[in-house]
């Protein structure tokens, strides 16, 4: 159960040259590698969204607590 090793990887390879032919291969390798990139790139997009919005949320969060820690006036003892 360590995943897939050498002789699996020839098994998907000649099931693959055998379902599409050798002229396919070299296209359906293209749109493969096309379609990673597209992941990658939405995926590290989303991160870094997500990045922003932290980072908005807690200067928020900070200028609200100044903003109370200014407000805050006690009455004398």
């Amino acid at each position: 159960m360590s995943g897939i090793g050498a002789t699996g990887i020839i098994l998907l390879v000649l099931v693959a040259l055998l379902l599409f032919g050798p002229n396919k291969l070299p296209e359906l390798g293209r749109a493969f590698g096309r379609t990673l990139r597209e992941f990658k790139a939405g995926a590290k997009d989303i991160m870094e969204d997500d990045d922003r919005k932290d980072k908005d949320t807690n200067r928020v969060e900070v200028n609200r607590v100044d903003n109370l820690e200014k407000n805050n006036k006690r009455l004398p003892d």
